[in-house]
């Protein structure tokens, strides 16, 4: 059976920035696994892309500098530059389903095999190294019908289901949802009771917990 077209989106400005290649690498790559699993918006951006690059064509020429054509030269007889990324793990099949390709290569290998970090009861977190001095991006693992800490952001925190889904003030998110909190938000995401909740998320700013206990924990936190 085809997965079902995701119902909640990136804000259009964020696929915009996407599109015009603005964005920093985190959310980019949050975006790019998005489209992934959403055709309305690969739709969208190949419209934005199309009409930056109508703007463009119709942008004034611009004069080179002077010793334009000597600096291009001079880069042919430059060593060719490595590979970007080494080639990456055989990938299993449950790795394959749940990433999609564009999340895949910041894995280093199968989800069963990554060490993930215990952030409470039934709750795991695998911080990835995408970008450099941007927002914190990670894998977050939730077990059936588990409810996180409550808490809110100082920055934004966006979240993209890849497996499974969660409930957050009563709007359900299932996979390829994009899920969209600021700082005012208090929230309480809760796994739902049918399967794993599996979702990559990227956060600009620290979170801190708003529960009764939670708040105890605060100071002690790297969230």
């Amino acid at each position: 059976m085809a997965d079902a077209v995701p119902t909640f989106h990136p804000e259009p400005e964020t696929l915009l920035g996407y599109a015009a290649g603005s964005l920093d690498e985190a959310s980019s790559v949050l975006v790019a696994t998005h489209l992934a699993l959403c055709p309305r918006c690969r739709a969208e951006v190949r419209r934005l892309e199309t009409v930056g690059g109508a703007l463009t064509g119709s942008l004034e020429p611009v004069a080179l500098a002077p010793d334009a054509l000597a600096t291009v030269l001079a880069r042919l007889d430059e060593p060719e530059a490595p590979a970007r990324r080494p080639a990456g793990p055989a990938f299993d099949r449950e790795t394959l389903f749940s990433v999609p390709a564009p999340l895949r290569d910041y894995l280093g290998g199968n989800l069963s095999s990554l060490p993930w970090r215990w952030r409470g009861p039934s709750i795991r977190e695998l911080p990835l190294a995408i970008g450099d001095g941007g927002p914190r991006a990670s894998l977050i693992r939730v077990r059936p019908g588990t409810a996180l800490p409550a808490h809110t952001h100082t920055g934004a925190e966006t979240t993209l289901v890849l497996c499974g889904a969660f409930v957050d003030d009563g709007q359900s998110f299932a996979r390829g949802d994009v899920s969209i909190a600021t700082s005012d938000d208090d929230h309480q995401p809760v796994a739902t009771p049918d399967a794993e909740c599996l979702c990559f998320a990227v956060v600009d700013g620290p979170l801190r917990l708003t529960g009764p206990i939670g708040r105890l924990f605060n100071p002690f936190l790297r969230l």
